[in-house]
């Protein structure tokens, strides 16, 4: 690791004003919700990944202390602390206290960085309560505090050191941040986790001592996006055993790829550029999925086994190849073009065709060098190729069949009267006799019921033609009205809440986690729209003098029989079975009034270990769900 370049004041640039951030918070880290918070530990967390791309950092610690308090340090060369030659003050408040003051702009300090705009450490500062800045640099150790973005002192020299690096620590400002000012450790340890899979040589240690018995997680993967792939994968069968790895650098772009196949239908692609994971994808993205198709189709030309198993006038698609693909994709860009602030789609038109020469010849190569492999995956495209045609075929079958009324509706949906999607919500109920109370029950403008019967299909395990058309599943499809997987278009949704309302037992957790399973393979835009909940009806009632209470546990049970002193014995506790047990007034005074209902809305704050849970308990590989129940049994609440 390097400890010394030429990185003093001078490195510095400016281009003024911070005021703008306070007033419109947003523009600068996207929002003053809990991702806007989360943003402030990842602009000052990329700066120290910045150093370790430089090649000056090796190890990082952030830490979650008591009253909402961040902490972040690395071992990199620490912020300049010298006068800088223009602006007359310490490099050290130039970057911590101007906008767009850094040294990304020219590449003498950094070749690649995530931060280009010189906003991020900036932004935080502004939108603290406090921050402190501590610098350890050639044997000395300097400080400066600030309030909402304001030196409180000048930058002062408070002792000596032996240490390099720079420490940030800060409490965020509750004025700005009206909805919480509360880090969440799991979405925090989900960017720490993929900082760590993609830059090999770093550790990242990650400490909450905000709980009562501190707890530290230590990341460090030296295999680096190929581990991550395997991490994606566990509890898979994958194909080959190994992920596959592609590597080159062309004008200082490099370009590393991990792929591997699984036994499933999804696709996984995670794609980054500088470390930033870019969700709307771009340029290298579109590069990689026209090289992978381009390579797969050049094979199956000719291989004549396999070839004629395909209609001749049938190529294999983008989606043909992809399925069941679990791909991490990463560049170092110098210079990155991307959309906006929040980086999430790369613009760089050379960078298409880079990837796209870079997986051509290396794909080409490993598959010359392992035909096994290649065969297998051919054969697995071409089965998904003859799979779409058939779900066409079944696609054009279920719009003749008579379960679905003239408006292309299942008939057992009693659906509401408004049409504006915004107000209108849909409860998928269990079993005809809760549907029945639900109807009666609900409030018929604002509230659609969807009743199902029987065991729903486990999609984890099936192929989308016989998604399309399995008949426990195609009434959710056509009443929801999005479509499913390529097809699925989120402005057609009719219902903008979801709500799944199962008996508070065995059975119904396991339709629930079916129904999960499918949106989340099927349709995951729905769950990371916020669309998706779980009505909570009530365990018991508890009746006294007149009184009633709808009770959600044990614990609020025994709480109010105690709150009724000596009368407790004398009240009424009714254990409701299952929704049927409810008549339409119970289960809207319980479960359906927007007024009193309790519901959990459903969201994905990490696709990564969803995607990972749902492959380990929904598939068919008994032994990770086995290590993963073993792992998680203090956490789960068996019914019994």
């Amino acid at each position: 690791m390097n400890t010394s370049a030429d990185y003093s004041a001078s490195s510095i640039q400016v281009l003024k004003g911070l005021e703008a951030v306070r007033k419109r918070p947003g523009m600068y880290i996207g929002s003053t919700g809990p991702n806007g918070l989360h943003h402030l530990v990842y602009e000052v967390v990329d700066n120290s990944i910045d150093e370790s791309m430089a090649g000056f950092c090796d190890r990082i610690v952030v830490t979650l202390e008591k009253d909402d308090v961040c902490r972040i340090e690395d071992n990199g060369r620490g912020i300049p602390v010298d006068i800088h030659p223009t602006e007359k003050v310490s490099a050290l408040e130039l970057v911590l206290t101007r906008l767009h003051a850094g040294g990304k702009f020219n590449k003498s300090a950094y070749k690649v960085s995530g931060g280009l705009h010189g906003v991020g450490v900036s932004c935080v500062n502004a939108l603290s309560v406090w921050m402190e800045a501590t610098v350890e640099t050639n044997g000395k150790k300097y400080c400066q505090r600030y309030e909402k973005g304001i030196p409180k002192t000048q930058v002062e020299e408070i002792g000596t050191t032996d240490r390099h690096g720079t420490t940030i620590r800060w409490k965020s400002d509750p004025t700005i941040f009206t909805e919480t000012t509360t880090y969440d450790f799991d979405v925090l340890a989900k960017r720490l986790r993929e900082l760590a899979f993609l830059n090999s040589g770093i550790t990242i240690v990650f400490r909450d001592e905000r709980l009562e018995t501190p707890k530290e997680t230590v990341l460090r993967f030296e295999g680096g996006i190929k581990e991550f792939v395997t991490y994606i994968d566990e509890g898979k069968t994958v194909l080959p055993a190994e992920p596959i790895y592609l590597m080159g650098t062309e004008n200082d772009v490099i370009t590393e790829v991990a792929l591997q196949y699984y036994d499933g239908y999804s696709e996984n692609i995670f794609s980054y550029v500088n470390d930033i994971n870019t969700v709307e994808g771009g340029t290298h993205l579109d590069g990689f999925k026209v090289a992978l198709t381009f390579v797969l189709n050049r094979f199956l030309e000719n291989n004549a086994k396999l070839s004629k198993k395909i209609d001749k006038d049938e190529k294999l698609t983008g989606d043909d190849v992809r399925a069941g693909l679990t791909v991490v994709l990463s560049l170092k860009v110098p210079e990155p073009q991307f959309e906006g602030q929040t980086k999430t789609k790369l613009g760089n038109t050379d960078v298409r065709s880079i990837v796209d020469s870079l997986v051509k010849e290396k794909l080409t190569l490993y598959f010359e060098q392992n035909p096994a492999v290649l065969e297998k995956i051919l054969e697995k495209a071409v089965n998904e190729a003859n799979a779409r045609v058939a779900a066409r075929k079944a696609k054009e079958a279920t719009r003749r069949k008579s379960g679905l009324d003239s408006f292309g509706l299942p008939g057992k949906l009693s659906d509401c009267s408004s049409k504006i999607p915004a107000e209108c919500e849909v409860y998928i109920v269990e079993g005809d006799s809760a549907g029945g109370s639900a109807k009666k029950g609900r409030d018929s403008k604002h509230q659609a019921i969807l009743p199902l019967w029987g065991k729903m299909l486990n999609v984890e395990k099936t192929r989308i033609d016989k998604v399309i058309n399995n008949d426990k599943l195609e009434p959710v499809i056509a009443t929801l009205g999005t479509g499913i997987g390529k097809d699925f278009n989120i402005n057609k949704l009719r219902y903008h809440k979801i709500i799944i309302m199962a008996d508070a037992d065995v059975d119904g957790s396991h339709i629930r986690t079916l129904l999960l399973t499918f949106f989340f393979r099927y349709m995951p835009q729905i769950i990371e729209g916020g669309y998706v909940y779980l009505a909570m009806p009530p365990l018991y009632k508890v009746s006294y003098n007149k009184k009633t209470w709808y009770v959600y546990d044990d614990d609020e049970k025994t709480g109010i029989l105690k709150e009724l002193g000596e009368n407790g014995s004398k009240a009424s506790v009714q254990r409701y079975k299952g929704l049927g047990e409810m008549d339409g007034t119970q289960l809207w005074e319980t479960t359906m009034d927007p007024e009193t209902r309790k519901m959990k809305q459903v969201t994905i704050p990490d696709a990564v270990a969803a995607d990972r849970i749902f492959s380990v308990c929904m598939g068919e590989e008994v032994e990770p769900r086995r290590r993963f129940i073993e792992e998680n049994a203090l956490y789960a609440n068996l019914d019994i």
